[in-house]
């Protein structure tokens, strides 16, 4: 059986989530939420606990960021539907895996290695998600929709994140686009 991938995008707080969770709990399958997020601060604290209130108690949540793909081997014969919130944060939990790269200074060839290997992640993701016959609902921000940041690693993040979004789209069966909590289909 084939595995099925829907991409949710659009800005931050255009209602990606709220439309996630609820194509999940109208699909009344067993769903398990992958959460990318980190508790930095106390900001982020408060949004995963907000997150965490909002989801169904039936659903099985599992946190991390990175080799999802195991993730999916071990939850594949548990759960048909996998929520994935948020790609975007998971991306940067992955650039700042190395607390010692100077984002002002570091060379384009190791940013290259860096979006290599991040790529390579979604995709082990993404196909563990295919061969297990799952449907996937990946949640990520729109990141290409506001002026050039000013920083380098704004710009980095946004390039990577740009680039690993398309190809998530270009491998999606779906794709919606949601803007003030109206989601519109794009694929």
């Amino acid at each position: 059986m084939k595995g099925k991938i829907t991409m949710i995008t659009g800005g931050a707080r255009s209602g990606k989530s709220s439309f996630a969770e609820n194509l999940a709990q109208n699909a009344e399958k067993p769903v398990a939420y992958l959460a990318t997020a980190i508790p930095l601060d106390d900001g982020m604290e408060d949004r995963i606990q907000k997150h965490r209130a909002s989801r169904p108690r039936e659903w099985i949540t599992y946190e991390g960021y990175r080799d999802l793909h195991k993730v999916v081997e071990t939850i594949a014969g548990h759960h048909e539907i996998v929520l994935l919130d948020c790609m975007t944060i998971m991306i940067t939990n992955l650039l700042f895996e190395d607390p010692e790269v100077n984002w002002d200074t570091i060379a384009h060839e190791r940013i290259d290695g860096m979006e290599e290997w991040i790529r390579g992640q979604v995709m082990e993701f993404l196909a563990s998600l295919r061969s297990h016959g799952l449907w996937g609902i990946i949640v990520t921000n729109e990141v290409g929709m506001g002026i050039v940041p000013e920083s380098r690693l704004s710009r980095i993040f946004r390039d990577i994140a740009g680039r690993i979004n398309q190809m998530i789209a270009c491998e999606a069966d779906e794709v919606y686009f949601t803007v003030s909590g109206i989601p519109m289909k794009l694929k």
